[in-house]
């Protein structure tokens, strides 16, 4: 009843109403960065406020053309309370999954945590890591919005490979685990790359990292012309290589032999190690979980142009590269 009255309530207002059409690379991407940071704070697995993001990233999905569905599943995990007891519980969190037939079977999935931190602690609470108040602009509206228009730019290009959009929930709750576990053999075996977009603003850099069992020419294909495309077009960015291990959170793909690009902005030195920025408002140079930063005021405030800049950049580098990867052209 609450998320019917919602629903009914936000439409009324325009709040799930498309968004302006944009010109400009990143301009859309911003756009929705801050719709959903704005109207769906607190987005957290099973909350009311989830619910209500999934029904309108399957309205923006569907008004572009795409297959579009949600998909409901149960997330367990524990619990810490403040006397030490942990306790098991669970909460039935929505993915929302948009697709586009290719010529051909095997395709290519852009793949992007939709929620915010669902607290797992008394700790957590006292921290303000969460919770109903996180708007959660980098982590990770920030990796939704640049889907969408992605997704929007691709809605009328031709593909040779499918296309597959996955604003992912629970993704701290084995989300990814439950979306792989569905997949089918054959579907697994069609999947040629799963490109992760997560925390794209507050990092010093975009990093562009293959996943350990990506095969070479495919991590020369997707890593190293992603670096290509930034280098002409003046962006700053870099790699690891083959460094899942300094992103726990895209080891799920990678363990199934799915080939993978992370994408991602960090503060990392060349060997992976997280260096202190000069921003004192941003010393570890994340925002991750906290309410007090990871929001819109904050971030404009202090890193002020960044997101604009950052959806461009983002934009800039990843639409030429889904539609290269989605349309190969024959070796010559």
């Amino acid at each position: 009843m609450f998320s019917r009255l919602c629903l009914s309530a936000l439409l009324a207002l325009g709040v799930l109403s498309p968004l302006h059409a944009a010109t400009n690379e990143g301009q859309l991407a911003e756009q929705q960065l801050r719709h959903i940071a704005t109207y769906f704070p607190g987005r957290m697995a099973g909350s009311p406020a989830e619910m209500l993001n999934a029904d309108y990233l399957q309205q923006q999905f569907q008004q572009w053309g795409y297959e579009s569905n949600k998909r409901d599943f149960t997330a367990h995990y524990h619990y810490k309370s403040q006397d030490g007891r942990v306790s098991d519980r669970s909460v039935i969190a929505t993915s929302v999954i948009a697709a586009r037939a290719g010529e051909v079977p095997q395709q290519i999935v852009i793949l992007a945590q939709a929620d915010t931190w669902l607290p797992l602690s008394d700790s957590d609470r006292q921290k303000n890591r969460g919770g109903l108040t996180l708007q959660g602009a980098d982590d990770n509206a920030s990796g939704v919005a640049v889907m969408l228009e992605l997704a929007e730019r691709l809605q009328s290009t031709p593909l040779h490979y499918s296309l597959r959009f996955v604003a992912l929930s629970a993704s701290a709750l084995h989300g990814e685990e439950d979306y792989l576990a569905r997949m089918k053999p054959e579907e697994k075996k069609n999947t040629l790359l799963v490109i992760k977009l997560n925390d794209l603003l507050v990092g010093n850099r975009l990093w562009f990292n293959s996943g350990t069992n990506t095969p070479e020419p495919v991590a020369r294909q997707t890593r190293d012309r992603a670096l290509a495309l930034a280098r002409s077009a003046h962006i700053p960015a870099a790699t690891l290589g083959k460094a899942v291990k300094n992103e726990p959170a895209v080891e799920t793909f990678d363990k199934a032999g799915i080939p993978l690009l992370s994408v991602r902005a960090a503060n990392w030195d060349k060997k992976g190690h997280r260096v202190h920025t000069s921003n004192a408002h941003f010393p570890q140079g994340s925002c991750q979980q906290q309410a007090s930063c990871d929001n819109l005021a904050w971030i404009d405030r202090w890193l002020p142009g960044r997101i604009t800049h950052r959806t461009r950049d983002s934009v800039k580098i990843l639409l030429p590269l889904i539609r290269e990867l989605a349309n190969p052209q024959p070796e010559a």
